[in-house]
C-alpha cells in the first residue's frame, strides 16, 4: 500500500465544451494521461445526466472509423518539435481507431489497429472510459510529446458537443496544434 502513495498521481485536465455547440446533459468531463510502461495510460470522465446521452453499448472489441459521428474519447499526440501527429478515437463500444498525419489535417495513412484496452464503467451519473495509446503507435521522437485531449459527446436527441482542454478556432477542430497543451517528458 505505501508504494501506491509514492506513485504520482496523473493530474485531471478539464475540458470545455466549444461555445458552437451547447449542451445541457453534461455537467463536467475531465481527462489524464501518463506514461505508463506499455505507452500513454488515457483516462476521460464525464458527470452528467447519462440517461440523456447516446452511448454505444458494448460490442466486440474492434478497429472501427468515423466514431466522431457519436460518443467518442479522442487524444491528438505529437512530438513537441515536429508537424506530425497521431489521432487516437476510442469509442464507449470498445471500438477505436488510430491514424497518423504528416502535419495539419494532411494523412499520413492508417497505424497498424492494436487494441488499446477500452474500459468503461456507466451509471446514471457518471461514464468513465480508460485506455492505452499503445508505443509503438506514438509518434517517434526522443523528446517531449504533446497531447491534445477531447471528446465528441452525443445527447439521446441527436445533437453533438464538443470537448477539448483548448478550443483554438472559431469552429470545434481538434487537430489544431495549439489545442495540444499538455506537455510529457
Amino acid at each position: 500500500m505505501i508504494s501506491n502513495l509514492l506513485r504520482p498521481t496523473p493530474a485531471f485536465f478539464p475540458l470545455t465544451c466549444h461555445v458552437q455547440s451547447p449542451q445541457t446533459a453534461v455537467r463536467t468531463l475531465h481527462a489524464s494521461v501518463h506514461r505508463v510502461a506499455a505507452g500513454l495510460a488515457l483516462r476521460y470522465v464525464l458527470e452528467g445526466d447519462t440517461s440523456r446521452l447516446r452511448i454505444a453499448a458494448a460490442a466486440v472489441p474492434r478497429a472501427a472509423d468515423e466514431l466522431w459521428r457519436h460518443t467518442c474519447f479522442e487524444a491528438f499526440i505529437a512530438a513537441a518539435d515536429g508537424t506530425a501527429y497521431h489521432e487516437f478515437n476510442f469509442s464507449p463500444s470498445g471500438e477505436w481507431a488510430a491514424y497518423a498525419f504528416h502535419r495539419y489535417r494532411e494523412r499520413a495513412g492508417d497505424l497498424p489497429q492494436l487494441d488499446p484496452g477500452i474500459a468503461v464503467q456507466v451509471d446514471v451519473a457518471r461514464l468513465e472510459l480508460t485506455a492505452t495509446a499503445i508505443n509503438n503507435l506514438l509518434p517517434p521522437t526522443a523528446g517531449a510529446l504533446r497531447v491534445g485531449l477531447c471528446a465528441v459527446i452525443e445527447e439521446a436527441a441527436g445533437g453533438l458537443s464538443y470537448w477539448a482542454l483548448r478550443h483554438a478556432a472559431e469552429k470545434p477542430d481538434f487537430h489544431q496544434r495549439t489545442a495540444f497543451t499538455v506537455e510529457l517528458a
